[in-house]
Parts: C-alpha cells; structure tokens; sequence
C-alpha cells in the first residue's frame, strides 16, 4: 500500500481555489487552500500528476523535517540530528534556498551556510573527512528549502526542480510575456474549457493561444519539461511515472478554434514558433493586425482574454486611445462574450468605459495588477438586467462543487502583505538582488539567477516570502506566511523509499531541445523512430507544416477523409 504523505502547492495569489480544485481532480486528499498555497495529502502518483498536470502550480514541496531553533547554534545541532541518509548519498550533489521571517534569524544567507555545514558534518562524522555530498547550484539532486518563521523551523524537498511555469514549449519571447502559470489560471478562471472560441487580440508570443489549446484538448502542461527534481530521487518510481507520463487517455478532441492576433507581424512570427513548439497549432489562427481592424468577432460567442500594455516596459504612442479602442471593440464587436482583462493602472481601466463584473488583485511579475471580467451585452445596463441577463455568475468553487470555507481555521495561513515581495522572484524561494528583480519582469516573475547570485558555495537565498512546510518545495504561499503561523505546528510522515529503477527511463539519451534541429519539442523523451511516421501543420498564418509532436506507447497514425493513413 502506497504511503500517503503531506505536500504543498504553491500558486500565485488569487488562484489558490483554482489549484484546489486541480488537485481534487488528480484524487489529492485533505486539500485546503492558503494564501498563495494549496496544502494537501497523497502517494508518489499524486505527486506527480501535481507536477505533470497542474497547471495552476509553481512548485510541489514535501516537508520532511520540522523542529524549533531559536538562535544559529541550535539551528545547526537541528539539522545535523536529522538522519540525512534518508535524504542523500554522498554521490548525490544539494542546493539549499532560504525564507526567513524571524526576529532570531534576520540573516538568510547565513542561516543558508549554517545548514550546509550541519549537513556536511553529518557525513564527515560518519564516513570521514572530505567524505561529504556536493554543493551544486542548479540542477541537484536535492532540492533543499529551509522555512523559518519565528522559531519554527521546517526543512522540505522541493520535487519540480524548475519552476513550472517553464513548461519547455517556448523558444522565443516577446518583451514582458505573461507568465504560463498565470495565463493558464486567468482562462481557467474564466470558467473556458474549450466549449467555444476563445481570442486574443493582443497575443504577443502567444502564452494565452497556447496554454487555452492545452486546456482545450485536456493536454498536461508538464509533457514538455525535461524533467523534474524527483526523479533524482531515492525512491523515485521510474515505471509509476512513465505510466502516469504516456497516458493520454483523458485527451479531447478540439472543437472550436482559438483566434490569436498582434499588431506586430514580429510578436506573430515569434507566437508561431512557440504555437508550432507546442504541436498545437491546428487549433490555433493567427493573424497580423490591430485590435481596432477587428470588425468581427468568431461565433458563437466565447471568451476573449487579453494582456494589453501597462505603459511600464511596453507601451503605445497613446496608451489612453489605446484602452478606448479595447472598450470600444468589445462593445461594438464582441457583443455576447466575456472578455477577461489583466491590467495595472486604474486610469487606464477607466478608459475601456465598461463597468467590470470581476476584479480580482493578480501580481504580475513584480505588479500589483487586477484582473477584470466585462460581461459584453447589447444594448443599456438596465435593460440587460431586466431581461434576465447578468453580470456576474457564481464563483467557480461554488459552480464546480468546491468547498470555499476549507481553507479557514488550518494551520496554514495567509501570509503579510511583505510577503507579497516573493512572487517578483522566481516563485522558489531563491534570493536576488535588487537589480535582478528587472530580469524578473522579462519573464512574468519567474528569473534566471544571474551570475552574481551564484557566489556563496553555490546556495540561492530568499529574504522574503512564506513557505508552505508540506514538501520539499521552496514555498512563500501560506503555510508559513506569517508569526501567526507558529501557533499551529504541522505534523509530518516520512515515507518508506524503494530503490529508485531506471527499466523504462530512456529519455536521458536524447540531446537537451535547443540542441535539436528536430520541430519536435518532446524527441528527448519519446521514441524517435516513430516521429518519422506523423506529420503535423503549423498555424494557419502562414499556412506551414512541419512534424507533430505528441507520440505516447501505442500510438497510431490517424486516418483521412479517403480512409487511408495520412503521410
């Protein structure tokens, strides 16, 4: 029987209750959504649907060890008590990343090298001098994350390695592109599962088109990724995952179409490649133009979300006109959809002139942003709501059976609005420096650790930010967010670790995608004698086809109108 244990999720702040309700669709138990957190309980199977399928979730942490420090000494005494040949070898290489909220720890780069050292004098103790695990910064084996609020301390392994929001389908980007994870949890918000036509009039790269197309087909977002922390693990199960990886089973056919466009014939040649990355671009049409070309909209009428320029790194000749033009296509032209907004100035959203159904407080990046739903109708206000229309329809928890009030009176509470600071870093705990929170902005929060933040025995630290003590992920969402939080102490069960088996791993022997020539994103972990068997198309615009990427066990060519196999 499959030993249950405690996890987190972590999520940016306002898509908790969609991550809840992700994880109850996998079979997780106990979910109970925090700030910026959703803890919950399950086996080695849930944990890897959590990082395959979740595509609301940052990182999926496993606690493991949790105790009460109150200065730097006992801190150490701690950590080396802890048997950490459950954890390591000395083979195996650890990073460590830190988040501090503590009068008796106000130093986390410090507290980063008293871990080390307790873990290294474990080993020395035991096996001799020099006879110790290596620092690695990127890519360990294990993934450390050390929690400190107050006097609690709790150590977790962080299980995805990267963030998610890398999901591995991007070669190109425009500037400022919306994050995956965020993009994905606005259309899910939204309450689109791919049951009508959903557009993009301002697409950039092409992130929304992409992850609704995913959502659409009901293709897991993690199929892209290299690979993830766990599977440097012990008791990594090689043959559990690979059945959880290649079954394709709840995949859908795509009814309708998803409409993306720019005004930048560049941003559309760059969506192109990312939507052609992906092996999705025969549910996509993409088309150069501006927003105020659109004269008509795709019916029936669906959803439109957009990401329109903020006037910080991005910006228009006249952002004003620009924002009356967005209302004034949706009055005018989208009549009957629901138009989902992300934005950051209010007198820019005061320019659209349509009152909002929704606002809900998103961070994108490093900006406090509001995401806002219009509800678009003919006609007057009054009248609409006369007729039965309405401009507001129950939360999503409430239309999908969710359970609002689980996330109240757990030990894992919400965190200080200081905390808030954590999510313009790389959604991971890792520490950064002043100017590196520009290259966050580049990459919708998530950055890539510039060369000066490796110094330091290769340890990343985090001055910020609430970690969730339910696995090893590097967490800042609830949980641990705030002192409140040392009152109510959570429990943890190590579980059993089998001998790791690598029978069915064979993906390693492929070459990393950006050393490909292949269209293929996924040829490092599928077979490569069955690519020569398919063939996919490309976006609509312009019309291209190249290799479709998407090949599981079993898979067979599928037939044409005449009844034969296509080529």
């Amino acid at each position: 029987m499959n030993e249950i244990f405690e996890m987190v999720a972590k999520t940016f702040q306002g898509l908790e209750e969609v991550l809840a309700e992700e994880l109850r669709g996998i079979g997780a138990e106990n979910v109970r959504p925090g700030r910026r957190m959703v803890a919950f309980e399950g086996d080695l199977s849930i944990m890897y649907k959590a990082n395959l399928c979740c595509r609301t979730a940052l990182r999926i942490l496993k606690p493991f060890h949790a105790f009460e420090a109150h200065n730097p000494d006992e801190l150490y005494d701690k950590v080396k008590e802890y048997d950490w040949s459950e954890v390591l070898t000395l083979d195996k290489t650890f990073s460590i990343d830190v988040t501090a909220y503590s009068e008796e720890f106000t130093h986390s780069r410090y507290v980063t090298y008293r871990v080390k050292d307790a873990i290294a004098d474990y080993f020395q103790d035991r096996f001799g001098r020099d006879k110790r695990p290596k620092v690695r910064l990127q890519d360990a084996d294990a993934m450390i994350n050390v929690h400190i609020s107050g006097s609690e301390v709790t150590l977790s392994l962080d299980s995805s390695g990267e963030s998610l929001h890398k999901r591995g389908y991007r070669v190109e980007q425009t500037e400022a592109p919306i994050n995956e994870v965020l993009a994905a949890g606005i259309i899910l918000k939204s309450g689109w599962r791919g049951d009508s036509p959903l557009v993009d009039p301002m697409c950039g790269s092409g992130t929304f088109l992409i992850e609704a197309a995913l959502i659409a087909a009901n293709i897991n977002p993690g199929i892209y990724r290299n690979g993830f922390a766990f599977e440097h693990w012990k008791d990594f199960d090689a043959e559990l995952f690979e059945s959880i990886y290649n079954d394709d089973s709840a995949e859908r056919d795509v009814e309708y179409k998803i409409y993306g466009s720019d005004i930048s014939p560049r941003a559309i040649s760059i969506a192109q490649r990312n939507i052609r990355s992906a092996g999705v671009g025969r549910y996509i049409e993409l088309e150069a133009r501006p927003i105020a070309k659109w004269d008509e909209a795709p019916q029936p009428a669906g959803v439109l979300v957009t990401n329109p320029p903020y006037g910080e790194r991005i910006s228009a000749p006249d952002m004003e006109g620009l924002y009356e033009t967005i209302g004034e296509r949706l009055k005018h032209v989208f009549t009957g959809y629901h138009a989902w907004i992300i934005g950051y100035r209010d007198e820019y959203f005061k320019c659209i002139g349509l009152t909002p159904s929704q606002r809900i407080p998103m961070l994108n990046g490093s900006l406090e942003c509001e995401l806002r739903e219009y509800v678009i109708f003919d006609g007057d206000k009054k009248s609409f709501l006369s007729n039965g229309g309405k401009l507001k329809d129950a939360p999503m928890e409430q239309r999908k059976g969710g359970r609002r009030d689980d996330r109240r009176g757990d030990k894992f509470r919400g965190e200080r609005r200081d905390d808030r600071r954590d999510d313009r870093r790389d959604s991971g705990f890792r520490g950064e420096r002043r100017d590196d929170r520009r290259d966050d902005r580049r990459s919708g929060g998530f950055r890539s650790e510039r060369r000066d933040d490796r110094r330091g025995d290769g340890f990343r630290d985090d001055r910020g930010g609430g970690f969730d003590s339910r696995r090893r992920t590097p967490r800042r969402e609830g949980g641990f967010g705030g002192r409140d939080d040392r009152r109510d102490k959570p429990s943890f069960r190590n579980s059993e670790r089998p001998e790791r088996r690598r029978d069915n791993d064979d993906r390693r022997d492929f070459k990393p995608m950006r050393e490909s020539n292949s269209d293929n994103p996924l040829q490092q972990r599928r077979n490569l004698g069955l690519l020569k068997a398919i063939k996919g198309q490309g976006p609509t615009l312009p019309p291209q086809e190249g290799p479709f990427m998407r090949i599981r066990r079993g898979w067979r060519p599928p037939k044409d109108e005449q009844g034969g196999e296509e080529a």
